[in-house]
């Protein structure tokens, strides 16, 4: 009996839109890209010198959106995402510098933070402790101080009239310490020593509103909860030590509450 061949079905590959020309220009590191996001491309490369890397944000052109439109809120992100970067730095955030940018053709160029991401460091943490058998709390004296450079680092941010709009440990950065103090923590072999740099403003805004930083804590708490359940209480650290760092904390802390309350009332909702 004979068999009838089905030919393989071929898919063609994903094209992606040529880059800029200053992802062409001469460097000792070939731009590499890192992560592709729903609106932007994360490069990694460098800049000025080859020992000084840089990470490259482009936002490609979307097919989807007229031109003109598309455009006009290419430019308005990746200004409002520098302007915001740019405060920051002025106010002592620790938030990446700014090198360059262009509006127009949609990338912007960003000091490259050295280390690794909160949320890996964090959650191996807590699997090396449940492996050795040893329940996280607040007796734990390095993660307590995590937390508390973590709620400072916020704190900061939000004291200089700056809402993140997707703030998670993902968004995060343990850089290794560059000084012992109370920011940083550079013990010798402790995973959860560093400098926190906080990242990736491409969702933020200049506000001074206390409901938008009570969001902006209330969305890091949901992040907290589902992404490192085994320290949720500790989170608590975290509010303690935002509460010590700007004068207006105490009134955010309260409206944190009426968020909380209309999250939970959704929930039941559905």
């Amino acid at each position: 009996m004979e068999t009838e061949t089905i030919p393989a079905i071929e898919t063609a590959p994903i094209e992606r839109p040529p880059l800029p020309p200053v992802f062409q220009y001469p460097s000792a590191v070939p731009p590499s890209l890192i992560t592709q996001g729903a609106e932007a491309l994360l490069y990694r490369s460098t800049y000025l010198l080859p020992t000084l890397p840089c990470a490259l944000k482009y936002r490609p052109p979307k097919p989807y959106r007229h031109p003109t439109l598309d455009l006009r809120l290419t430019k308005h992100r990746i200004l409002s995402e520098a302007r915001v970067l740019a405060k920051c730095r002025r106010e002592g955030v620790p938030v990446p510098a700014v090198y360059a940018l262009d509006e127009t053709a949609g990338w912007l160029m960003i000091e490259w933070i050295e280390g690794e991401v909160v949320r890996i460091r964090l959650n191996e943490w807590l699997q090396q402790r449940k492996d050795e058998g040893i329940a996280e709390g607040v007796d734990d004296d390095r993660l307590v101080r995590l937390m508390e450079r973590v709620g400072r680092a916020v704190g900061r941010m939000h004291a200089v009239g700056v809402v993140h709009g997707d703030l998670t440990t993902s968004n995060m950065m343990l850089r290794p310490g560059r000084h012992a103090g109370p920011d940083g923590d550079s013990a010798v072999g402790d995973v959860l020593a560093g400098d926190i740099v906080l990242i990736d403003f491409g969702l933020a805004s200049q506000s001074t509103q206390d409901e938008d930083r009570a969001v902006d804590l209330y969305v890091l708490e949901r992040a907290f909860g589902s992404t490192h359940p085994r320290a949720e209480s500790l989170f608590k650290v975290v509010l303690g030590a935002y509460g010590k760092s700007f004068k207006g904390a105490d009134v955010v802390l309260k409206r944190l509450e009426d968020v909380r309350m209309r999250g939970r009332k959704r929930s039941m909702l559905g």
